[in-house]
C-alpha cells in the first residue's frame, strides 16, 4: 500500500514538474501551485481510474454478459460521461473549497485550544497502518453514501435529476458515471464535507475516490456475477442490477432497494436489501409509456433541467 503510494505521488510529482509547474511559471501563477499539484494528482488518478476498470471490466462483460446491449450509441454516451467525470476536477474543487473555508475556522479552534476531529487522533495506531486507515474513511464514506443515496430516492426533486442515472437501458461499467451535472455537484461537495468531518488528509482524498469508483464502476457492470457469499458484504453487479430494475429498484415503501454503494451490509442493516437471483432489464417504469430521457450527453442533461422544473 505504501509503495503503491510512494509510486503515484512520484509520477504525480514527474507530471507536475515535467508540465504543469513550467505552465504557471510563465503564467505568473505559481500562488496556485500548490492547488495545482493536488489538481494534478487528481487528473493522474483518474486516466488511471478509466484505464484500470476498462482493462478489467471489458473482457469480464464480453465473458458473461447479463444482457446484449441494443444500441451501442447509449454506452457512448455513457463513455462521454465517464470521461467528464473521472477526468474532471469537480470533487477536487470541491474538497479544495471547502477545505479553504474550513482552515480559518481550525486555526481558531486550534488558537483557543480545541483540537478539531480526527479520526487518527480518535485510534492513534491508524498512522502506522495506512491501508486500515484509508478501509476506515471508505467505510465512514460509504455510510453517509447510503443514505445520500437513498435520499435521491425519496425527494421527488432530486429524483427528477437522478433518474437520468436509471434510464440507461443498456447498462455497463461505464454507466456508473452518467449523472446530471447538479446531482455531480450535490454528490461531490456531500463526499468532501464528510472527508473534511472525519479528518481525510489532502494526499489521501483522491485515493478514496479511486477506491469508491472502481468498486462502484464494477457493479454497474453487464456482467453476470453475484460474488457469491461476499455479496453479503461487497456490492455485485448483480445486486446493483436489482436497484436498476425496472420496478423494483426505485419504486415501493421504501422507495427502492440495494441502495448500498460499496458495502452491501448496509442495506441488510437498514431493511433495504433483495438478493433475488435474477439479472432484470433495467431502466425506468415510465420509459414503458414513452418519457423520453434522452440519448446524447447535452440532451440528457437539458431533459433533467426540464423535469426538475416541471416542463417535461
Amino acid at each position: 500500500m505504501e509503495s503503491a503510494l510512494e509510486t503515484f505521488e512520484s509520477l504525480a510529482g514527474w507530471l507536475y514538474a515535467t508540465a504543469v509547474q513550467p505552465l504557471l511559471f510563465s503564467l505568473d501563477l505559481m500562488s496556485w501551485s500548490e492547488r495545482a499539484f493536488d489538481a494534478t494528482a487528481f487528473l493522474l488518478g483518474g486516466v488511471l481510474a478509466v484505464f484500470a476498470t476498462a482493462l478489467i471490466c471489458l473482457p469480464l462483460e464480453k465473458m458473461a454478459p447479463a444482457q446484449a446491449v441494443e444500441k451501442q450509441r447509449n454506452v457512448r454516451t455513457d463513455i462521454a460521461y465517464t470521461l467528464f467525470n473521472k477526468l474532471g476536477l469537480l470533487p477536487l474543487l470541491s474538497f479544495g473549497l471547502l477545505l479553504a473555508l474550513f482552515t480559518p475556522f481550525d486555526a481558531w479552534l486550534r488558537l483557543h485550544g480545541i483540537a478539531p476531529f480526527s479520526l487518527e487522533d480518535f485510534a492513534p495506531s491508524l498512522v502506522a497502518v495506512p491501508f486500515a486507515s484509508l478501509l476506515l474513511y471508505v467505510l465512514i464514506i460509504d455510510f453517509a453514501e447510503y443514505w445520500r443515496h437513498r435520499l435521491q430516492h425519496r425527494f421527488r426533486w432530486w429524483w427528477q435529476l437522478h433518474s437520468l442515472h436509471h434510464a440507461q437501458r443498456d447498462m455497463t461499467f461505464w454507466t456508473d458515471d452518467r449523472n446530471h451535472i447538479l446531482d455531480e455537484i450535490i454528490a461531490a461537495f456531500w463526499m468532501a464535507a464528510i472527508a473534511l468531518m472525519i479528518g481525510v488528509p489532502p494526499a489521501q482524498f483522491p485515493l478514496v475516490i479511486f477506491a469508491t469508483k472502481f468498486i462502484e464502476s464494477l457493479s454497474h457492470a453487464n456482467l453476470r456475477w453475484n460474488f457469491g457469499p461476499l455479496k453479503y458484504v461487497l456490492v455485485s453487479p448483480q445486486f446493483h442490477r436489482v436497484h436498476h430494475a425496472i420496478g423494483w429498484g426505485h419504486e415501493g415503501a421504501k422507495s427502492g432497494v440495494n441502495f448500498a454503494v460499496i458495502f452491501s451490509f448496509w442495506d441488510k442493516l437498514f431493511g433495504t436489501a433483495d438478493f433475488r437471483n435474477e439479472y432484470p432489464n433495467t431502466g425506468v417504469r415510465d420509459q414503458l409509456t414513452g418519457r423520453n430521457y434522452g440519448i446524447g450527453f447535452w440532451e440528457t442533461q437539458w431533459l433533467g433541467f426540464k423535469r426538475l422544473f416541471g416542463r417535461a
